[in-house]
């Protein structure tokens, strides 16, 4: 356990010291065909392997490893590194709540880019999580905007990072409980 923390503090202490920390350019190119599963796919991005690290610690591999089709809403490592100082320990060490919380990130199906914005059309757009509760997508300051029950947002940052099995969208804070 004492192995993981110091690797997540790793990953956000050099994501905290990158030069593009905020910048998250759109697609202009079609996405590439994804090598592995959607946890390989937040693995394999350095601005999101911490969330993969958290799956992982909150023991939410096997529930996200089969056929799916899943998305991952993954708080980028700058969303990680913006939580209370010692916010992120606490829930490491805590397997249980964490998986309660990050339960709260996964969708059953697939909800890349299209997906969403076909979603917004159909009134008030919302999605079910995997502990059953419920997230309202809408457009806050020219974002996407996912909401929880309890009120917390997360705005989309980067869409489509595409796995075997589903899709990661990135978002910029944890919807914490």
């Amino acid at each position: 356990m004492k192995k993981i923390i110091l690797s997540v503090i790793a990953v956000l202490a050099i994501s905290l010291l990158s030069n593009n920390l905020f910048a998250q350019a759109p697609a202009t190119t079609a996405p590439a065909a994804p090598t592995g599963d959607v946890i390989a796919t937040l693995s394999a991005n350095t601005d999101y392997n911490v969330s993969a690290v958290v799956i992982r610690a909150a023991g939410l591999r096997s529930a996200v490893q089969g056929a799916g089709p899943f998305t991952i809403l993954a708080p980028s490592n700058v969303a990680f590194g913006n939580l209370p100082s010692g916010k992120l320990d606490s829930l490491m060490a805590d397997p249980a709540k964490l998986a309660a919380i990050f339960k709260g990130h996964i969708i059953s199906g697939t909800y890349d880019k299209a997906a969403l914005i076909k979603l917004l059309g159909s009134g008030t757009p919302t999605l079910t999580t995997l502990d059953g509760k419920t997230l309202t997508l809408s457009v806050t300051d020219k974002h996407l905007t996912f909401t929880d029950s309890q009120g917390n947002k997360a705005k989309v940052v980067a869409f489509d990072m595409l796995g075997s099995n589903g899709v990661a969208i990135g978002i910029d804070a944890v919807l914490t409980k």
